[in-house]
């Protein structure tokens, strides 16, 4: 028996509980089988498991604005489950598919109980100091993967209100009974745990045990998942501190280089090759690679299946990746790479595709070519460390120091005409900006913070950096936790065959209790509390 079903076993009550697996599945093996975690080499190989092979990217993107509805008529749907998420449905099924909210979260959770067997396992040999590296390694795994459920599942951090909102159970032990109680906890204290592990785990962190660093949490992710976490924290000079240690003294050879990924063809027929580059462990801006089984990739590619909720061009044009800004318009500064628009044939509707996930195809019969769907996602990049730098500096209202980093972006973006940002260039340009009306799309949306701009300015500052950060995590999944952080109302449209706009229902209002995503059914019938609705 090998060490993954061996760690179930000793787990059922957490498959039970929090990843929905069945006890009599595993309780038919005998303890005494098992492979006993007993070496530094076992411990390094169960942390490959360490990590979830189900991603919420597709979900979180399809709930967030950067979906329009093209209709049925010109793209398919990949089914019920993506209705729903397009649709804000307050109880998401199932629906068969890899990256349901039922399987984001069991996944997630498996990973966090293969790092709490790891962390039990050097336990159990005494601490030893040669495995402080793995130890930090489990301990950063257990609380990403607990940074992610809690903004998937519950309401956005929030200092008012995180000591009562509801958060996720915070796993922090391996269990070996059959019928534990969990209790939701609260968000604040879902935080508060995750950086008590940041702060133990970080300092362990050591590279030289990666054959291929970059599928862990080496030094510079985690430096870079710290940034982000601290970011959502509201801990701006933490955030800063973070984001130094990944972009160092000279910022500019950690960034993508985008002046080689605009050399690249990108005809249809290779826009998957620039994505399987894209995501290359050789770039310096690729800090942290995950693998999953998704269709992100083929959702966010060349083919028109499952395109009825998509990145449409109107939105691109508007408001996103083929948008300009106070560092140059689109028209006159093209980026060195852009997203490409692609279309139905005999309409003019069309979307577009940035080409960063690959799609990937596991084939379980190469002869029949039947498989499942995966891609490969670069969880933390530099770019986006530095786009959490400058949020710091603009809240801490360090204005030059905030700009100088948006410059620093664009300097690698922008391929002509790229004009040098001030603070005073950014409050001028989306100050004479009109805010955002569903048929009337600009790039400035309502924000709605909890704490108040202390400016015009400063807001002004803020709608720059949201628009940067939104055409730079582009299909990342990203954009939905911006919504959350900034009370960014959305609209759900219907693009018509003749382009026009309608918009669906009722939008997603900054208090809306949809905002955090419905614990799966299973989980809710096992007795954890549900999100209100």
């Amino acid at each position: 028996m090998n060490m993954k079903n061996k760690y179930i076993i000793k787990l059922v009550a957490v498959a039970l509980t929090l990843c929905s697996i069945s006890c009599n599945e595993f309780l038919d093996e005998m303890p005494d089988n098992r492979t006993e975690v007993d070496t530094e080499d076992k411990i390094t190989k169960l942390l490959t498991s360490a990590y979830a092979d189900r991603l919420h990217i597709l979900t979180t993107e399809m709930m967030s604005d950067n979906i329009d509805d093209i209709g049925n008529t010109l793209g398919s749907s990949f089914g019920r489950f993506h209705d729903q998420m397009f649709n804000w449905e307050n109880d998401i099924e199932d629906a068969g598919t890899n990256e349901s909210t039922k399987d984001v979260w069991g996944s997630h959770y498996l990973a966090i109980a293969h790092a709490n067997q790891v962390l039990q396992a050097i336990g159990e040999m005494g601490n030893p100091a040669s495995l402080d590296p793995q130890r930090g390694e489990a301990l950063i795994s257990r609380a990403y993967h607990h940074f992610i459920l809690v903004n998937v599942f519950c309401k956005h951090y929030s200092e008012q209100t995180g000591n009562v909102d509801l958060g996720i159970p915070y796993m922090e032990k391996a269990e070996n009974t059959v019928d534990p109680k969990y209790e939701r906890g609260t968000v604040a204290g879902v935080y508060a745990k995750i950086e008590e592990d940041i702060e133990k785990g970080l300092p362990l962190i050591d590279d030289d045990i990666y054959t291929v660093p970059k599928y862990h949490f080496n030094r510079k992710a985690t430096y870079a998942f710290a940034a982000r976490f601290y970011l959502y924290y509201r801990k701006y000079d933490k955030v800063i501190t973070c984001a130094n240690a990944v972009l160092g003294a000279n910022p500019t050879s950690m960034l993508r280089d985008m002046a080689y990924f605009g050399s690249l063809p990108t005809g249809v027929s290779e826009l998957n090759n620039v994505a399987e580059d894209y995501v290359k462990p050789t770039h310096n801006a690729n800090l942290l690679l995950m693998t999953g089984m998704s269709h992100a990739g083929r959702f966010y590619s060349a083919y028109t299946s499952g395109k009825r909720y998509c990145y449409s061009d109107i939105i691109a044009e508007k408001e996103g990746c083929k948008t300009g800004g106070p560092w140059g318009e689109f028209t006159t500064s093209p980026y060195y790479l852009s997203g490409a628009s692609l279309g139905f044939t005999g309409n003019p509707v069309r979307f577009t595709t940035f080409p960063k996930l690959p799609d990937l195809v596991e084939y379980t019969d190469p002869v029949a070519q039947t498989g499942y769907f995966r891609t490969v996602y670069p969880a933390f990049q530099t770019d986006e460390t530095l786009l959490c730098r400058a949020e710091a500096y603009i809240m801490k209202q360090e204005y030059d120091l905030g700009v100088a980093d948006l410059n620093l972006w664009a300097t690698t973006h922008v391929k002509q005409g790229r004009k040098v940002m001030t603070p005073a260039s950014i409050d001028t340009y989306y100050g004479n900006m009109a805010y955002y009306q569903f048929d009337k799309p600009t790039r400035k949306k309502q924000l709605n913070p909890e704490t108040p701009f202390v400016s015009t300015l400063q807001e002004n500052m803020i709608h720059c950096l949201l628009h940067i950060r939104r055409i730079e995590t582009v299909h990342e999944g990203l954009r939905w936790f911006d919504v959350k952080r900034y009370g960014i109302v959305i609209y759900r449209r219907a693009i018509g065959a003749n382009l026009e706009i309608t918009q669906i229902g009722k939008p997603l209002t900054v208090d809306d209790p949809r905002r955090a995503i419905q614990l799966p059914a299973d989980v809710i019938t096992a007795g954890l509390t549900p999100n209100p609705r």
